[in-house]
């Protein structure tokens, strides 16, 4: 193993200023090590370690596979390949630097609770190839993961033991298909994000990234469960994660920018922002996210301006919203 002063000194300003370092400096060498290199010669951890100040997630997949007329959900890996395929690829080509697995609670116990009717493995490792496959030269596959579906004890009846467990088991497949990172995201209670993030850790070398759900951005930032964004943030980098943030919620892409501030003041860690369009509304019966793309892209900058670094859409965004952020946070030659 190269020495931890030679290595850390021929890594980028950017890796060797921040906390995935000065926290981290048992694990860093372990993230930055077993690369999958794409098109461009750079790995997932090289590009987190570079000097890019924006990086770019794709958008939503369950409200894209809505308007299609399916049913939302991960199950469309096995059952309607081809359009989740096709939503990926139509990303893909909005100028984005990371593709999401359309596998996001697809892990055992969320599957078998809700009777969904599909084999863990096969749903997981569906989703890993489709992403893949859409994916182009440069791209990246971050490898989704959520919550269970059900509450820890005391306030539920699934202990974190099996919690871990069934975490552990989805990050494992996820790796096995051939993803280049993980992404724990749409997490209501920091415990079970905390308890993820371990598992994921356990599973895989993979780099891992996790994200909350915030009810508001009043009081400090709030979860369902009470967590505020700063202990948000501090959990789950002490847990290991090399990318926090927060994403969907009840929250607008201007309220989610509140939170990014939040969050940078307790880490350097870099910091995820993936509002949905706007705050839904029901019309018949269905949930509305009628946010403009420019609007979107708009809320999204002051996130970026606010300190956060991977930027996406959430609910209700389309390719429309998706090209617009790039548009605009892609800096330019003239600009420059």
């Amino acid at each position: 193993m190269v020495a931890k002063a030679s290595f850390f000194s021929n890594l980028p300003a950017y890796a060797r200023s921040g906390q995935l370092i000065s926290w981290y400096p048992e694990i860093a060498p372990r993230f930055l090590c077993c690369p999958r290199k794409m098109g461009n010669g750079m790995s997932l951890a090289e590009l987190l370690a570079s000097d890019r100040k924006t990086i770019f997630f794709d958008g939503a997949m369950g409200t894209r596979l809505g308007e299609l007329g399916l049913e939302m959900g991960g199950q469309n890996n096995v059952t309607n390949p081809d359009a989740v395929r096709d939503v990926h690829r139509q990303y893909a080509a909005c100028g984005i630097d990371l593709l999401i697995t359309n596998t996001l609670t697809m892990n055992r116990v969320n599957i078998e609770s809700h009777k969904i009717g599909v084999d863990v493995r096969d749903v997981n490792l569906a989703g890993a190839r489709l992403a893949r496959e859409a994916a182009r030269e440069g791209q990246y596959v971050l490898g989704d993961m959520s919550s269970t579906g059900k509450m820890l004890k005391p306030y539920g009846q699934l202990s974190e033991e099996d919690a871990y467990e069934t975490f552990r088991e989805q990050a494992s497949l996820l790796g096995e298909g051939g993803v280049d990172g993980l992404i724990i995201e749409t997490m209501f209670d920091l415990r079970e994000a905390v308890c993820a993030v371990r598992a994921a850790k356990e599973a895989t070398e993979l780099p891992v990234m996790a994200s909350i759900a915030f009810k508001t951005a009043a009081n400090g930032g709030r979860t369902i469960m009470g967590n505020t964004a700063r202990d948000c943030a501090e959990a789950l980098a002490g847990a290991g994660a090399v990318v926090v943030g927060a994403n969907c919620g009840n929250v607008d892409p201007l309220e989610m920018a509140e939170l990014v501030s939040m969050m940078r003041e307790v880490t350097s860690l870099p910091i995820i922002a993936q509002p949905n369009a706007g705050k839904g509304t029901l019309v018949d019966k269905r949930l509305v996210f009628d946010m403009s793309p420019d609007h979107f892209a708009g809320g999204v900058e002051q996130c970026v301006k606010d300190g956060a670094r991977f930027v996406g859409g959430c609910c209700g965004t389309s390719t429309a919203h998706i090209k617009a952020m790039v548009e605009l946070l892609t800096p330019h030659p003239s600009a420059q």
